[in-house]
């Protein structure tokens, strides 16, 4: 089984659109950019751009995804990793320091704790994004889109197995508690498919058939 291999990535570009996206905001006001934007410099120097993964092989027969140390049983993972012989078992966070300020502010404004949360969604899928590129452009392989525990029939259960394969609280200082929840909270586990075509799709929104989804990204 390969290692693990934990990698700091440098900030990716921060999408307004998208956080204000998240924020739903589909139209905003200057004075909500100009919100977000203080956020954002506010808080961009605490973040951490940090992911941990390892290589594992993936056999699926019917709705059983076998990655030969843990096995899973989701028609919809089966279907994203059909073709695929192996898989990224990935885990990324942006850290703590969003966690502080969505608490503080939570407490004395909440349109700001929202601006934030949008925010720190932002990071994470972007970090998540980056990572997938780098790792398809330096390995020459197609990347399958994310798929994290708890989406569509996949068992939020899963959580368990993929911390312990990677050591999240030793590599990234991820913590998973009893509800499955993990701190920090602007956090992504994922399993993504690697294929030997060079086309790298990074968002589960491609795949996605819910297009009435208010999270939807044009992708």
């Amino acid at each position: 089984m390969s290692p693990v291999i934990t990698i700091t990535l440098p900030p990716p570009p921060f999408c307004e659109r998208e956080a204000l996206r998240y924020a739903g905001c589909g139209t905003a006001e200057e004075e909500t950019r100009q919100a977000i934007l203080a956020c954002y410099t506010a808080i961009q120097d605490e973040l951490i751009y940090k992911v941990c993964y390892r290589e594992l092989p993936v056999k699926i027969t019917g709705q059983v995804c076998d990655f030969d140390t843990f096995s899973v049983t989701s028609q919809n993972l089966a279907d994203t990793l059909a073709g695929c012989n192996a898989i990224l078992l990935m885990a990324a966070t942006v850290g703590v320091g969003l966690d502080r300020y969505i608490a503080r502010f939570g407490r004395i404004s909440p349109s700001r704790a929202l601006l934030f949360q949008a925010i720190g969604t932002e990071r994470i899928e972007a970090l998540c994004d980056a990572f997938c590129q780098q790792y398809s452009q330096q390995n020459q392989v197609g990347l399958r889109p994310r798929f994290s525990p708890g989406y569509g029939d996949l068992p939020l259960e899963t959580q368990r197995q993929i911390f312990a394969l990677l050591d999240c609280p030793r590599q990234l200082g991820l913590c998973l508690n009893d509800s499955l929840l993990m701190s920090p909270s602007k956090s992504v586990t994922a399993i993504v498919g690697i294929t030997a075509q060079s086309v790298t799709e990074h968002h589960k929104c491609k795949r996605c058939q819910n297009t009435a989804c208010p999270f939807r990204s044009n992708v």
